[in-house]
C-alpha cells in the first residue's frame, strides 16, 4: 500500500543526499512514537534499493541495550567477506566486537575506524545505504561506532539514515548531525489513510478518531481495531475517552500503571479535563493531590510542564490515564473538574459524567447545552448531550423527547442517518413519545428522503404532524420552526402547487406573525415572481444584520432565502468561512451541504465556472459520506449548468436525463424542474431550439410563470429566444409581456435584465434597441458576467440586422471577449460568425498573456504528457469534470483549441510568446 502523506517528507530526503552534488552524509528522523518514522524509512530504502543502493538495516531493541555491538551486529553481519580487506589487526578487532570470533576486548576506537574502512571498501562497488531504526534502544558500545561513522560520511558514497524519538537519543551523540523532525500527519492525508483501511466508520466515528489522533499514523490504524460494532457506526456509543487496542495499552498504559497513585490522579484530572493550566489541576485535585504529584511523569517523559502549562508528550497517553483508571476515579476526576471550570457546557457535561443514577437536573441542563451546541454550530455535540440528557431523565416521557430531538438534529444537521435512526426507534420504545410529536416526525422524514423512499410520504407525515400538534402555531416556538423550515423544503421538493399552498397556508396561521426568515424563505425562496417590495426589504435587512461570525443555520436560511434574489455574492465571505470550518471537522454537515449549493451557485452566476465545478465536487463528497443520498441532485445540476455553457451537451442531457429519471422515481417533481433548466440551457448551447422550447415550456408554459417553480426565473430568457428560432413568435411575445408584468427587476438586478432583455427580443426593431439599453444599464453588470454577455450577444445580431455596423461590433465584440474569457465555446463561436458577418475578426483571447494558476499549470502538463481527464483526478484527488472545467479555461489562455497543442503552447506561454488564435 502507498505511503500516504509523507511524500514530502521522502523527497526532501532525497533533495538532502541527491542535491548540490553531495554524496554521503547522515540524517536523523526524530519524531514522536508511532508518528511513522519506520514507514518513511522503509519507503526511502525500497526506493533506494531500486536505484541499485545496497541497503544495510538495523534496529535497536530495548532488551539488547546492555549486550554490547548488538546492533552494530545486525548492521554488519552481511559484510563478512568484505572484512578481508582489512588489515590483520583492524579485522581481528571488528569481528571480535561483533562476536565472529573470540579474543581480547578490543579498543573502541579501533572497532570504529575498522568498521568505517570496511564500509567503505563494500561502498567501492555500490553506494550504502545506512538505515538503523529505534536509535534510542541502540547499545552504548554500537551507538558511539554508528555515531563516529557517521561523522565521517560526507564525500563517500555512503548515507547513514536513523529515527528515534523525540527527545530520546539514548547513549547516540547527535554532534551537529542534520535532523529531520517527523511532524504528525496533515488532515487530508489522516483522513484519507482511515478512509482506506476503515472505510465502514460512520462520518462522525472518523471524526472522533482524527481529532484524538491528532494526525498520528499508529493511532489512526490502531485505535479503530478497539472500538466494537456499534462504536464503528453510532458515535453517541463511543465513551468519552476512547479505547486503545492491545498494542497500544502495550505502548502506553504500562508506563502510566507503574506511577504513584497521587500521580496518576493528577494525570486523570488533566486528561478528562483538557486543561493546560497546573492550577486549575492543584484546586481540582484538593488534598487528594498535588503539583509535586506530577514529578515521576516528568521524569519518565510522559507529560511537560513548562511556562505553566502542562501537556501530554503523545496524544494517547491521556487515553492510556484514563484506560487505567478505575470507574469510581474517573467519577471522582469529573466531579472535581466539575468545581473548577468556567465553561458552562464543559462543567454539566463533568456533572453528567459523575452521575451514578438518573438526574433531571442534570439533564436538564444538557438540554440547555444541547441548544446552545447547536446554534455555534456543533450539531454532533448537541446530539450527544441530548442522548446523555435521555440517560439521566427520570421520567420516560422527557427521556422520549429528548431521543427524538437528537434523533432529529442528526438527520436534519449532523448527517448522521444510522445514529439517528437508531436513537428514532429508541424514543419510540420509550412508549411515552407524542402521538405527533413533531421532533420524531421530522427524523423520521428526513430519514425517508434520504433512503429509498419517496418525497411525497415525508410531505404527507410531517405536514399531518404538524397540522395535529398542540403548538398553537406559536411562531416563536423553535420545535415548531424548525418543523415548518423542514416542511417548506419538502413541499419545495414535492413541487405540486398544492404542495406549495398547503405549506403556505400553514405559514399564515403562525401567530402572532411569521418570524422574517421564515416569511422571506416562504415567498422569495419559494416563489419569487410573486414577492413584494416589502419581502425584498426583508431580506435585504436579514442580510445586512449578519455579522462576522453567524450562527450557522440562520446564515443558511438567510442564504437560502437569497438564492433567487440573486443575492448569494453578499453572503459569500461567511459561507466561505462556514465551509471551511466544516472543513477541519467542525459544524454540521448538512449546514456545510448548505453553504456548499450557495457557494457553488454564486461562482456559477459570477462567471467563475471551474471554482463552481469544486464547490460541486466537495458537495457530492459530503454527501456520500453522510448519507445524504437524496441532496446530490443539487450538485449534480450545478455540474449540468456548468457543462451546458461551456458547450459540453452531452455531459449536460447525461446529469439532466439521470436526475429527472431520479425525481420520477421519489416523486419529487421540485426538483425535476430544476434539471429542465438547465436542459433548456443545453439545448440552446447546442442550437436545438426545438428541444430546448419543449424543456423550458414543460418548466413553465409560455405566458406564465408557474407558482413555486422559481427556476422558471432562470429559463425565461431561454423560452424566449427558443420560442422565436422556432417560428412560435405569439408565444414568445406572450412569455416576454408576463415577464414584464412580473417586474423582476424588483427582485434581483439579473432577472430585470434577462427580462428586459426577453422583451427585446420578442420585440419589433423600433422599440428592441430602447429595451436592450435599458437591459444593458443593470448596476455591477460585471457581477453576471455570462448572462450580460449572452445579452450583447443578441443585441449585437439584432444591430447588425439593422444594418448598424458600427454598434453591432462594439456588443459583438464585448460579447465575444467575454464568453471566451469564460469558456462558453457555443456563444463565443456564435459572437465570432455574428463579428465576421460584420466584416471582423477576433482573437479569441484579449491583449496580453494570461497567466495559468499553479494548479491549471499542473493540470496542462499531465494532460500534455497523455494523462486521460480521469488519470489525472486521480492524481491530484479531484473530479474528472473539475479537469475538465479547468482545460476549459486554460485552453483559451494559451489560445489553443486541443490537448495536442498542450506542450507546445505551454513552452510558448512560459517563453512569452504570443499564439495567434485568430477566429476563422
Amino acid at each position: 500500500m502507498d505511503l500516504i502523506g509523507r511524500e514530502q517528507d521522502i523527497t526532501s530526503l532525497r533533495d538532502f543526499f541527491d542535491g548540490a552534488g553531495v554524496r554521503g552524509g547522515a540524517v536523523l528522523v526524530v519524531g514522536d512514537a508511532g508518528v511513522g518514522k519506520t514507514a518513511v524509512l522503509d519507503e526511502f530504502s525500497d526506493g533506494e534499493a531500486t536505484r541499485g543502493v545496497r541497503v544495510l538495516r538495523a534496529a535497536g531493541v530495548q532488551f539488547e541495550a546492555d549486550v554490547n555491538y548488538s546492533t552494530l551486529n545486525q548492521l554488519m553481519f552481511p559484510l563478512g567477506d568484505e572484512m578481508s580487506s582489512l588489515d590483520p589487526g583492524q579485522r581481528t578487532a571488528l569481528r571480535c566486537a561483533l562476536g565472529f570470533e573470540i579474543g581480547q576486548v578490543p579498543d573502541r576506537l579501533v572497532v570504529s575506524n575498522a568498521a568505517l574502512l570496511c564500509l567503505r571498501a563494500a561502498a567501492a562497488e555500490n553506494p550504502i545505504l545506512l538505515v538503523v531504526d529505534d536509535l534510542h534502544w541502540v547499545d552504548r558500545a554500537s551507538a558511539e561506532v554508528l555515531g563516529f561513522v557517521a561523522r565521517r560520511l560526507v564525500g563517500s558514497p555512503i548515507v547513514f539514515l536513523a529515527a528515534c524519538r523525540s527527545a530520546e537519543r539514548g547513549f547516540f551523540r547527535n554532534s551537529g548531525l542534520t535532523e529531520v523532525v517527523l511532524p504528525p500527519l496533515p488532515t487530508a492525508a489522516a483522513r484519507t489513510l482511515v478512509d482506506r483501511r476503515f472505510p465502514d466508520l460512520a462520518p462522525a466515528v472518523r471524526q472522533r478518531l482524527l481529532a484524538e489522533a491528532a494526525g498520528n499514523p499508529l493511532a489512526l490504524l490502531e485505535l479503530p481495531s478497539a472500538l466494537d460494532g456499534d462504536q464503528r457506526t453510532d458515535f453517541t456509543a463511543l465513551p468519552a475517552v476512547l479505547p486503545l487496542s492491545e498494542r497500544l495499552q502495550a505502548m502506553f498504559t504500562s508506563r502510566v500503571r507503574d506511577l504513584p497513585q497521587r500521580c496518576r490522579l493528577m494525570l486523570l484530572l488533566g486528561a478528562l479535563g483538557g486543561t493546560t493550566d497546573p492550577a486549575r489541576l492543584r484546586t481540582a485535585g484538593g488534598s487528594s493531590c498535588d503539583l509535586d504529584d506530577l514529578a515521576p511523569a516528568e521524569e519518565t517523559r510522559l507529560v511537560h510542564l513548562s511556562g505553566g502549562r502542562l501537556s501530554f508528550r503523545h496524544p494517547l497517553i491521556g487515553a492510556a490515564v484514563v484506560e487505567g483508571a478505575s470507574e469510581r476515579d474517573r467519577r471522582w476526576a469529573h466531579g472535581a473538574l466539575a468545581a473548577v471550570v468556567d465553561a458552562p457546557e464543559r462543567r454539566v457535561r463533568h456533572l453528567a459524567e459523575s452521575a451514578v443514577g438518573p438526574d433531571e437536573e442534570i439533564a436538564g441542563q444538557l438540554e440547555d447545552t444541547a441548544q446552545a451546541l447547536l446554534r455555534q454550530g456543533d450539531a454532533l455535540g448537541a446530539v450527544t448531550a441530548l442522548t446523555r440528557a435521555a440517560e439521566l431523565s427520570p421520567a420516560a416521557a422527557d427521556r422520549g423527547r429528548r431521543l427524538a430531538e437528537a434523533a432529529y438534529i442528526g438527520a436534519e444537521a449532523g448527517g448522521e442517518m444510522a445514529t439517528a435512526s437508531r436513537l428514532l426507534g429508541d424514543a419510540r420504545r420509550t412508549g411515552s413519545l407524542e402521538t405527533h410529536s413533531l421532533h420524531a416526525a421530522a427524523a423520521a422524514a428526513h430519514l425517508l428522503i434520504n433512503s429509498e423512499s419517496d418525497v411525497t410520504t415525508a410531505h404527507r407525515l410531517l405536514a399531518g404532524a404538524i397540522e395535529a400538534g398542540e403548538h398553537g402555531f406559536d411562531a416563536n416556538d423553535p420545535v415548531l420552526t424548525e418543523a415548518m423550515h423542514s416542511l417548506m423544503l419538502i413541499s419545495w421538493w414535492v413541487g405540486t402547487e398544492e404542495a406549495g399552498q398547503a405549506y403556505r397556508a400553514l405559514v399564515d396561521r403562525l401567530k402572532p406573525a411569521p418570524t422574517p426568515v421564515t416569511r422571506v424563505n416562504a415567498i422569495v425562496f419559494t416563489d419569487p415572481a410573486r414577492a413584494s417590495a416589502e419581502d425584498i426589504a426583508t431580506l435585504d435587512s436579514l442580510i445586512d444584520s449578519v455579522g462576522t461570525d453567524p450562527e450557522p443555520t440562520q446564515l443558511v436560511r438567510i442564504g437560502t432565502a437569497a438564492l433567487f434574489a440573486d443575492r448569494l455574492h453578499r453572503l459569500r465571505a461567511p459561507e466561505r468561512r462556514l465551509a471551511e470550518t466544516r472543513r477541519q471537522g467542525k459544524g454540521s454537515a448538512r449546514r456545510h451541504l448548505g453553504a456548499l449549493i450557495h457557494l457553488a451557485l454564486d461562482a456559477f452566476h459570477g462567471g467563475r465556472w471551474t471554482e463552481a465545478g469544486e464547490w460541486a465536487d466537495e458537495g457530492l463528497v459530503v454527501c456520500a459520506e453522510h448519507g445524504f443520498r437524496f441532496f446530490r441532485w443539487y450538485f449534480d445540476w450545478v455540474h449540468a449548468l456548468v457543462a451546458a455553457a461551456r458547450g459540453r451537451d452531452e455531459a449536460a442531457r447525461q446529469l439532466t436525463d439521470d436526475t429527472i429519471r431520479w425525481a420520477g422515481a421519489h416523486q419529487a417533481a421540485g426538483v425535476t424542474y430544476f434539471a429542465l433548466q438547465a436542459r433548456t440551457l443545453a439545448d440552446v448551447a447546442a442550437g436545438d431550439y426545438e428541444s430546448a422550447y419543449h424543456h423550458a415550456t414543460r418548466l413553465s408554459p409560455a405566458g406564465q410563470l408557474a407558482p413555486y417553480r422559481p427556476t422558471a426565473l432562470w429559463a425565461g430568457f431561454d423560452l424566449v429566444e427558443a420560442a422565436l428560432h422556432t417560428g412560435r413568435r405569439a408565444e414568445a411575445a406572450a412569455h416576454a409581456a408576463t415577464l414584464r408584468e412580473a417586474r423582476l427587476d424588483t427582485v434581483s438586478p439579473r432577472l430585470g435584465l434577462l427580462s428586459s432583455a426577453a422583451g427585446a427580443l420578442a420585440a419589433e426593431d423600433d422599440d428592441a434597441r430602447d429595451l436592450f439599453e435599458t437591459a444593458l444599464s443593470i448596476p455591477n453588470p460585471d457581477q453576471w458576467p455570462f448572462d450580460v454577455a449572452r445579452v450583447r450577444l443578441a443585441y449585437g445580431v439584432r444591430l447588425r440586422r439593422l444594418r448598424d455596423t458600427a454598434a453591432a461590433r462594439e456588443q459583438l465584440t464585448l460579447a465575444h471577449d467575454a464568453l471566451s474569457a469564460l469558456g462558453a465555446a457555443p456563444w463565443r463561436d456564435r459572437a465570432a460568425n455574428e463579428l465576421r458577418a460584420t466584416g471582423l475578426t477576433r482573437r479569441s483571447a484579449p491583449e496580453g498573456r494570461a497567466e495559468l494558476t499553479p494548479q491549471e499549470r499542473e493540470i496542462a502538463e499531465l494532460a500534455g504528457a497523455g494523462l486521460t481527464n480521469k488519470q489525472i483526478g486521480q492524481k491530484l484527488f479531484i473530479s474528472h469534470r473539475t479537469v475538465g472545467d479547468h482545460l476549459y479555461k486554460i485552453f483559451p489562455k494559451l489560445g489553443i483549441t486541443s490537448r495536442a497543442a498542450l506542450r507546445d503552447a505551454l513552452t510558448a506561454h512560459e517563453q512569452g510568446e504570443q499564439v495567434d488564435t485568430t477566429v476563422m
